[in-house]
């Protein structure tokens, strides 16, 4: 996507750029997808630089010990490279593969509601982690509460339409 429009629709952040990686212009990419190399997965690209998102290129990447290394279109040398230090790599949301009913993207849950089977308020989703068990829901309201994202046991429901999650849970634990 070599153009100067804007993206439209909501963009999605999978990283940014956290270094350089040789002379030829290379960055290294601290990856917020799992597998890591997963960022590697898309078609279009999008790259914050002074509050502006511009379409991006990827010309090749791959896997590097722990990270992912990728060689930018139009970027030829570690002084280039070094100017996008810090800059985020996004996609738009249509990008996504549409999930399975009863699946979530965690950017999806993040900021809703989270009710008990008595109505009580437990707060809001901030946050997830994964366990290697089940996902993590990180609610705050008057505390924070881990409750475990598990379908059909703790989450009884989740509503995006009304932006809720009922969940059975005790307040107090």
């Amino acid at each position: 996507m070599q153009n100067s429009e804007q993206p439209t629709g909501e963009m999605l952040v999978l990283g940014k750029i956290s270094g350089v990686y040789g002379v030829k212009g290379w960055v290294k990419l601290f990856s917020d997808t799992e597998p890591r190399e997963g960022i590697l997965d898309y078609k279009h690209y999008f790259l914050k630089e002074k509050g502006q998102w511009r379409p991006l290129e990827f010309i090749q990447g791959r896997k590097q010990g722990k990270g992912v290394v990728v060689k930018i279109e139009g970027c030829d040398d570690r002084d280039q490279a070094m100017l996008m230090i810090g800059s985020e790599i996004a996609i738009t949301n249509d990008q996504l593969e549409k999930l399975a009913e009863n699946e979530y993207y965690w950017k999806d849950l993040i900021g809703l509601a989270v009710l008990n089977q008595d109505n009580v308020d437990l707060g809001t989703v901030d946050n997830m982690m994964e366990t290697g068990a089940n996902d993590v829901l990180i609610v705050k309201g008057d505390r924070e509460r881990l409750i475990p994202f598990t379908q059909g046991h703790t989450v009884l429901e989740v509503n995006l339409d009304e932006k809720v999650i009922r969940v059975d849970w005790d307040p107090e634990f």
